[in-house]
């Protein structure tokens, strides 16, 4: 590991915006999400998160718009990146992947949209919620595999990972903080 760039991955709703502007803040990093970028791509479009998944099988500048906005960020330092594919685009990073069970997942995202709503996101229930996000992972998985042949739930991947249902979100910070000082 030759660079100062944490990449966090994971499932959708295990915490990565929440812990990598945490793991930020307290190393005093800058902070990217391209999940922020999507759901403003789709927000613009006028459409929903699953909606810009879906349509991103057929539409493949959607990825390629988002992973030439990573590849440009492989130079800096100083950095933590919450994304699907950043991992693969930067290997020099110290790469984490945040797992969750899926019932969780749609729990916490629910509550999330419940109190403080969530940009082009709907759900008016969990189940409905975690139907989206099953669909949403599928659709993902499908669309990595056959871009660049690569599985971004795969945790041989990943230096650390991190069940974020078992540990609070100061805990997870800690711990990856803990790991890469380790490794740098």
């Amino acid at each position: 590991m030759t660079k100062r760039i944490i990449t966090l991955c994971g499932l959708p709703g295990s915490g990565k915006s929440s812990t990598a502007k945490g793991v930020a803040e307290k190393l005093a990093y800058k902070h990217f999400s391209s999940g922020d970028l999507f759901r403003a791509m789709a927000a613009e479009r006028g459409i929903t998160v699953e909606e810009i998944n879906e349509r991103a099988e057929l539409e493949k500048e959607i990825d390629f718009a988002v992973d030439e906005r990573l590849r440009q960020m492989a130079n800096e330092d100083d950095l933590v990146i919450d994304s699907r594919m950043a991992f693969h685009w930067m290997p020099e990073s110290f790469k984490v992947f945040l797992k969750i069970d899926p019932h969780v997942a749609a729990e916490r995202i629910f509550a999330h949209m419940q109190k403080n709503g969530r940009i082009s996101q709907n759900g008016s229930s969990v189940e409905e919620v975690y139907n989206d996000t099953i669909r949403r992972t599928a659709s993902e998985i499908k669309r990595y595999t056959a871009l660049y042949s690569v599985d971004y739930t795969d945790e041989s991947n990943f230096d650390l990972v991190v069940d974020t249902a078992k540990h609070s979100l100061d805990e997870v910070v800690q711990m990856i903080i803990e790991e890469y000082k380790k490794k740098f």
